[in-house]
């Protein structure tokens, strides 16, 4: 037996005369005939009795007919999610992140990719880069997404966004004028860090300590969201990412440019083995374009 056998025998029950079924399939009435005699040819019974020249099916027909569609009806629901997943509204992504896209952008970016493709289950975790870089190593993740001070080195990532830090100031700081902020401006200012964990932390300090300017380090977290919301709160001033800088919804803050600039690199991780897959891929270009529309040509390098 074969699927287009089935197809013809099913198409006969349903339309009660070989013409109707050969108009269903889109093949020719001597086409579907060959095909019930040699469907019958290969089970080794009579499926219809020839009355009057119509064909009734037998009771053994009806019989195997149950289980034939239940049978076709599945190669149909198999042939529909083919094409769901060819035209990308069927399948998973398991997305690890870190935080400075992580909180707020990628969300953004996901909902965008979700509203074009209905279909698709995301999940979206956030981690430190070094924890990404770990999850997709260990295939325990589809995508990673990491911000480092260097893209990291790896033939399966794609460089995302490159960006400059920015430094942020409190409305109505002495600084606000200024079009670009140098490491002396900020002699002796509160200067709210990033703890020794966070790999930009050192590369800040020896730019400090290069040029002799000593701050006030009095406050230190490890996220550039309340990083923002400490400086909109007078507590200081702060060298905080791009993105963080587009995303921050705070009017009580200014964003400057700093020199010397301090690179940071947001890349995609693809998977260690293998060819990405279409969604993957999709994905991928999909947050290229977001990000070009999104973020000001002014926060990149």
């Amino acid at each position: 037996m074969n699927l287009r056998q089935l197809e013809a025998f099913r198409a006969v029950i349903l339309g009660q005369t070989v013409t109707r079924a050969a108009e269903m399939l889109h093949i020719s009435q001597p086409a579907a005939t060959r095909l019930i005699s040699s469907l019958e040819d290969d089970i080794g019974f009579a499926l219809f009795d020839r009355i009057k020249g119509r064909l009734q099916p037998t009771a053994e027909a009806m019989t195997l007919y149950q289980e034939v569609q239940r049978s076709l009806v599945g190669v149909e629901r198999i042939a529909r999610t083919a094409q769901d997943i060819r035209s990308l509204k069927r399948g998973s992504l398991h997305i690890a992140c870190a935080p400075a896209m992580g909180l707020i952008f990628m969300p953004r970016v996901i909902a965008a990719f979700m509203a074009e493709h209905d279909g698709v289950q995301i999940s979206l975790v956030v981690h430190s880069s070094s924890e990404v870089i770990d999850l997709v190593v260990g295939q325990r993740c589809d995508l990673g997404i990491i911000v480092l001070p260097n893209t990291y080195p790896s033939p399966r990532s794609e460089k995302l966004l490159a960006t400059r830090m920015l430094c942020a100031l409190p409305a109505g700081h002495r600084l606000c004028d200024k079009p670009v902020i140098v490491p002396e401006d900020l002699r002796g200012e509160a200067f709210i860090s990033y703890p020794r964990s966070i790999g930009s932390r050192h590369q800040i300090d020896t730019i400090f300590a290069a040029h002799g300017v000593e701050r006030q380090l009095r406050l230190e977290t490890q996220l550039s969201q309340p990083m923002c919301e400490f400086v909109e709160h007078g507590l200081g001033v702060a060298l905080v990412d791009a993105l963080s800088a587009v995303n921050y919804r705070g009017e009580r803050i200014v964003f400057k440019a700093f020199e010397p600039a301090i690179e940071m690199d947001f890349s995609m991780l693809l998977p260690v083995q293998g060819p990405a897959s279409k969604l993957q891929t999709a994905f991928l270009e999909h947050t290229q374009a977001f990000i070009a529309r999104h973020v000001p040509q002014a926060y990149r390098f």
